[in-house]
């Protein structure tokens, strides 16, 4: 069974095409989908894009310990823009990346391969790791987002959570129209298109997809891919 284009980036991430963001944003990949950019072993995955970044990264810096966070720069840096609002008790451990006008609240935990980008918000007791936060997007208040992609505009309500694992660890499958389907991938939390957003304390299976404008409603479990617009209650 083929993937609909409408799980590509273009459709799931319009504004990529057409907007002018302050900071820079990863390459998607075009003729597949939106997902594979969570694969930890292509060269053009989240990883590599991130590592390329931080390298060319040539935007002003700030120490975020001078805003009371902490720093773990063990296994690559942590780059934080200038512009970026830096509250104390947050911890970055690298190698990550939070661009400009980005908002890191207090309690927040910023793991490994975050990309963080302009004007985004990781909230209070958020933690997130190896994933990307378009621009606008915000994981507020006590939210978990693991290798997941939240598009322009995301709002995740408060304790919702995008889980990344499967209980026995095993490959994640997509379903999508009564079919069970392989990602490729042993961790893979959620892709949400531009303008989703999710009620308080609901919570995404291992590969789920929502196109853009869905809607979660509070305290509902979702599992598969769905068109933009969908309504889960």
């Amino acid at each position: 069974m083929e993937w609909p284009d409408w799980v590509r980036s273009a459709s799931l991430f319009p504004s990529l095409s057409d907007a002018s963001f302050e900071s820079a944003v990863p390459e998607f990949p075009t003729n597949s989908p939106a997902w594979n950019l969570l694969d930890p072993t292509s060269e053009n995955g989240l990883k590599h894009q991130l590592n390329r970044a931080i390298e060319a990264f040539s935007q002003p810096v700030q120490d975020p310990t001078r805003s009371g966070a902490t720093v773990d720069e063990t296994n690559g840096p942590v780059i934080v823009h200038a512009s970026a609002k830096i509250e104390p008790s947050s911890h970055f451990v690298g190698p990550c990346l939070v661009e400009a006008t980005a908002e890191i609240r207090h309690g927040a935990y910023v793991r490994p391969f975050s990309w963080i980008c302009a004007g985004a918000v990781v909230g209070h007791n958020t933690e997130i790791k190896h994933s990307i936060l378009l621009p606008g997007a915000k994981a507020p208040h006590f939210n978990y987002v693991g290798d997941s992609i939240l598009g322009k505009d995301v709002n995740l309500g408060a304790g919702t959570k995008l889980s990344n694992l499967r209980n026995d660890g095993g490959e994640v499958h997509l379903r999508l129209d009564g079919h069970r389907l392989p990602s490729g991938l042993r961790k893979f939390g959620a892709v949400l298109g531009e303008g989703c957003q999710l009620g308080c304390n609901s919570v995404t299976n291992p590969g789920t997809v929502l196109g853009p404008h869905s809607v979660v409603w509070p305290n509902v479990t979702v599992t598969g891919v769905h068109a933009e617009h969908s309504t889960h209650r």
